[in-house]
């Protein structure tokens, strides 16, 4: 009997289950680690690899080298992080990671795909090596150093008029987190490219309302985020951001300007155990052996679930 080709919805849901288990899994054996990330923005990476971005494929998973110093006319030898998505083309996607913290969950989602190699986790964090625990431009799969936060949209946007300029036909693509609607510079950026009615822009926004003072809300008071971001001359889709159908058909969208897909997500997601933690839920440090040994049992228990599907 033939086997059924898997549909994008299932190759999709078992690529964000890959991500989750894998920084779990990294979590869990270094002590420590930005988990809730991964947990809320699992869909959207899947979403952003395995079905929207339009990328060119790489000859073999990358395997990252060491740091060979910052990008300039010098410096021969740099490798940029967009390596991991393919040569560039005028009819190709870019995409620009913004929010930096989110490197686990990045390298997790590269991996899941084929386009970098699993030991790379092996080198995070380590002096001297490009896989960073904050990504920065030479790290896998970022192109741009976006931080602080909030830059990754105005350089999108310079980006973006410049491949309309040139007639390319490809979109540019940012994913960002919600905190960052707390920096001007993100509403500069979103009134600027609504004005220019630059469509070739597309933005989805992993609204997990965390950051790491805690909740958004009592941070900045961004609320209504969605009526905001139209008032700014964006069209605007918001929508459960672990819904593969609706994720699919709000990246999607047509528009004559700017899109925003403002994607509500649960840091929890599938690790109801983070609860606990609420609401400091930025990185995960265990508090006691017996803590561990709980959050061990919960990936375990991912682990097995992921199996039997």
């Amino acid at each position: 009997m033939l086997e059924s080709t898997p549909t994008w919805q299932e190759v999709a849901h078992a690529t964000a289950a890959g991500i989750r288990l894998r920084v779990f899994e990294h979590v869990l054996r270094n002590g420590e680690g930005y988990l809730s990330q991964a947990c809320s923005a699992a869909e959207i990476l899947a979403m952003l690899y395995t079905r929207t971005l339009r990328l060119a494929p790489v000859a073999a998973p990358i395997q990252p080298g060491p740091f060979t110093g910052v990008p300039g006319r010098a410096n021969a030898n740099y490798v940029t992080g967009a390596v991991c998505h393919g040569p560039k083309g005028p009819d190709l996607d870019r995409f620009l990671f913004s929010p930096a913290q989110y490197a686990l969950a990045l390298y997790a989602a590269l991996i899941e795909v084929g386009r970098l190699a699993p030991s790379a986790l092996d080198d995070f964090n380590r002096d001297g090596g490009t896989v960073e625990m904050i990504g920065a431009e030479h790290s896998p799969g970022i192109e741009t150093t976006t931080g602080s936060l909030a830059q990754a949209l105005s350089q999108a946007s310079g980006i973006a008029v410049a491949r309309r300029l040139r007639g390319d036909t490809g979109n540019v693509w940012v994913m960002m987190s919600d905190g960052e609607f707390e920096e001007g510079q993100t509403w500069e950026a979103l009134a600027n490219a609504a004005f220019h009615r630059i469509a070739n822009l597309r933005v989805i926004v992993d609204a997990n309302g965390q950051q790491c003072d805690g909740l958004v809300a009592n941070v900045g008071h961004l609320e209504p985020l969605a009526e905001r971001i139209r008032a700014f001359g964006a069209t605007c889709d918001e929508v459960d951001g672990h819904d593969l159908d609706a994720l699919d058909a709000a990246m999607h969208r047509p528009s004559g300007g700017p899109h925003v897909v403002l994607a509500r997500t649960d840091p929890t997601r599938g690790v109801p155990l983070l609860a606990e933690k609420a609401p400091l839920l930025h990185t995960l440090r265990f508090a006691s052996a017996e803590e561990r040994g709980r959050y061990q049992a919960a990936y375990e228990a991912m682990r097995r679930e992921a199996v039997l599907r």
